[in-house]
């Protein structure tokens, strides 16, 4: 029987040998449920999600909504114990991995190919990044900082004044390049600079509030 910790590693490695260049994110969160990878190539985001012969069921329906939502492609990865009934607890857009266990380790083979998945958000994806990376896409294609804005302010604007095609390479490639060491330094930083922005504007709300009573 394979677990989980015996077939993660070999199949990263299988899918570098499918995909080529490639970059690994592990238990990411999406929704409500946790995605067990997120294998982003130069042009897509591929949800992986790993059912070993150990794992049953149980939460497949609410996942498989879940990587719909955030991911351009699917792929359940199962243990032989699953690969015959797989199909019918998948939609039809999903691929299929099986992994067999073998003396030399585990041995994947790729049973049905992924097809984009329908129901994809782009906003629900573009969420994936972080603000220093959304800063830096805001950057390369000539668009304000908007630092005092929100978030989600800034993931909109992306969607709409940056050409589809453009964004999505953009995206692969800031996740290619995440740097998890330096994030917090990188997110101290932003914080730091639109707090700049703002003390004037701060100043004057303190004001109102403290006359208010007067």
């Amino acid at each position: 029987m394979l677990y989980d910790r015996d077939i993660r590693e070999p199949l990263f490695d299988f899918l570098e040998e499918t995909y080529g260049k490639i970059r690994i994110l592990e238990e990411k969160t999406m929704g409500k449920s946790r995605a067990d990878a997120v294998m982003v190539t130069v042009d897509a985001l591929y949800g992986i999600e790993i059912k070993s012969d150990a794992d049953t069921y149980a939460r497949l329906a609410r996942q498989t909504r879940d990587y719909d939502l955030y991911y351009d492609y699917n792929y359940a990865v199962v243990g032989t114990s699953h690969a015959l009934h797989i199909e019918e607890h998948l939609p039809a857009w999903w691929g299929i991995i099986t992994v067999e266990p073998m003396a030399a380790g585990p041995d994947f083979y790729i049973l049905r190919r992924p097809r984009p998945s329908p129901k994809m958000d782009r906003g629900r994806k573009i969420s994936i990044l972080w603000r220093p990376e959304l800063a830096h896409i805001q950057a390369l294609n000539g668009l304000p900082a908007y630092r005092e804005k929100s978030k989600t302010f800034v993931q909109n604007r992306l969607l709409e004044r940056v050409p589809e095609k453009t964004l999505q390479r953009q995206m692969c490639d800031a996740l290619f390049e995440r740097d998890y060491t330096a994030i917090e330094e990188q997110i101290r930083q932003f914080r730091a600079k639109r707090q700049k922005q703002q003390p004037e504007k701060g100043r004057r709300k303190r004001r109102r509030r403290g006359t208010g009573g007067l």
